[in-house]
């Protein structure tokens, strides 16, 4: 009792039964490959060869590029949080059989080595812009599958907690913490087409030009007509301008004011008579002009009247659609899923895991879970099955990707 065990042993309780640790045949993230093969569908090693550079040298070179980004982007969909368990990994099959022929046998990237990809080789100017541009490029195959006539772009800003000294991380007053304020595009189909680290004091719509219009510019080329919806931050003459330009449809909060609620004042009182248990719900659009703006634009206002509550619900949305205002409501309501993209990258691919000092690590750190959070979607929603392509991804995760496997050698085969 307590002796060291090398080989496998029984159990006293059960002698049928055998215990037997062979880690390097034995995985819990079977799942993987499964998206390891759309990945080869979609042409994910072309993509990497092609935007990605490697200016190794010498033994320096024994894990091929293709394989290092393989292995930080499984990691993070497998829910693997940090480099810490690279090494059990490395000599994990699935791992290993992800990549190529070259670490079958031999294992994967250990954590200083990963450390150092990520944080160096992929920090590199050329190849820090490549991975945005791979990430829209793994996108663009998978839409050649599953294409519409119509985008739908959101955009949103989120919250990155830190407690570290990392660069550029401040104290942000909305989220009362200090953390990165990274803003993120996504399209209808739940995929993230770009991605920015920003300080933690950042405006929530600081950059959005940057993110928005190239995408705009990049579906209209396809020939696909765009429609856009945001929260209040993005409430900017500059905005509404930059969209009706280029022909972009959209559907922005705006806050209420004094002179919005006037325009609406015949649906501010409760209608008299017995409280409805329902709420009452009403609907108008008008035009309205704010001081700053160039130009008189349509506002649709919703006001709702809930039981036990002194004062109403009162919503305004600026929108150049012509559609029916209770439309145009539901329109934009439907802009909540991309918080609800956004909780499933912080959870199932950690993209909250921004622990580096330097600023410019974190930001291939978000990239690389970006790439992670985009395959697992594009998994989700164009090889499984319908009744579970509305699972999340952590639900993806626990129920599929962690799914035990074991390797067996063949002379013919693995």
């Amino acid at each position: 009792m307590g002796e060291k065990q090398n080989g496998p042993f029984q159990l006293s309780f059960n002698p049928s039964l055998r215990v037997d640790f062979q880690g390097s045949r034995v995985t819990s993230d079977g799942g993987l490959i499964l998206v390891r093969d759309l990945d080869e569908r979609l042409g994910f090693g072309e993509l990497i060869e092609e935007h990605l550079t490697d200016s190794r040298r010498g033994k320096n070179t024994q894990s091929p590029l293709a394989d290092l980004l393989r292995q930080s982007v499984y990691s993070r969909l497998a829910g693997y949080e940090d480099l810490n368990g690279a090494e059990r990994l490395s000599r994990d099959p699935t791992f290993r059989l992800i990549g190529s022929e070259k670490v079958w046998d031999r294992g994967v990237a250990l954590t200083s080595r990963l450390q150092t990809f990520e944080t160096e080789m992929l920090a590199e100017e050329e190849n820090f812009a490549g991975l945005a541009k791979l990430n829209r490029a793994l996108i663009g195959r998978a839409g050649a599958m599953d294409s519409g006539y119509r985008t739908i772009l959101d955009m949103d800003s989120t919250e990155v907690a830190v407690y570290g000294e990392q660069e550029q991380s401040a104290y942000n007053g909305y989220f009362e913490s200090t953390c990165f304020h990274p803003l993120l595009l996504f399209n209808g189909e739940g995929d993230c087409l770009g991605a920015k680290l920003r300080p933690g004091n950042a405006h929530s719509a600081e950059g959005w030009e940057e993110l928005l219009l190239p995408e705009i510019e990049r579906q209209q080329q396809m020939g696909k007509e765009v429609a856009f919806r945001g929260h209040a931050a993005f409430a900017r003459p500059e905005v509404y301008e930059a969209l009706e330009k280029r022909g972009v449809k959209y559907a922005i909060r705006i806050p209420a004011n004094g002179n919005l609620e006037r325009d609406i004042a015949e649906l501010l009182p409760r209608p008299v008579g017995r409280p409805s248990q329902k709420p009452l719900v009403g609907y108008k659009g008008f035009l309205y002009q704010a001081a700053s703006w160039n130009t008189a634009r349509r506002v649709v206002a919703k006001v709702e009247h809930h039981a036990g509550e002194l004062f109403p619900r009162v919503g305004f949305i600026v929108t150049n659609l012509t559609l029916p205002s209770r439309t145009v409501v539901r329109f934009y309501n439907k802009r909540g899923t991309a918080e609800q993209w956004i909780k499933e990258g912080k959870q199932a691919v950690k993209m909250t895991r921004l622990g580096c000092h330097r600023f410019r690590s974190n930001e291939v750190r978000l990239w690389l879970s970006v790439i992670a959070y985009n395959l697992g979607n594009v998994w989700r929603r164009l090889v499984l099955p319908k009744r579970i392509d509305k699972w999340s991804l952590t639900s993806l995760q626990q129920r599929l990707v962690k799914t035990g496997g074991r390797l067996v050698k063949h002379a013919r085969y693995y």
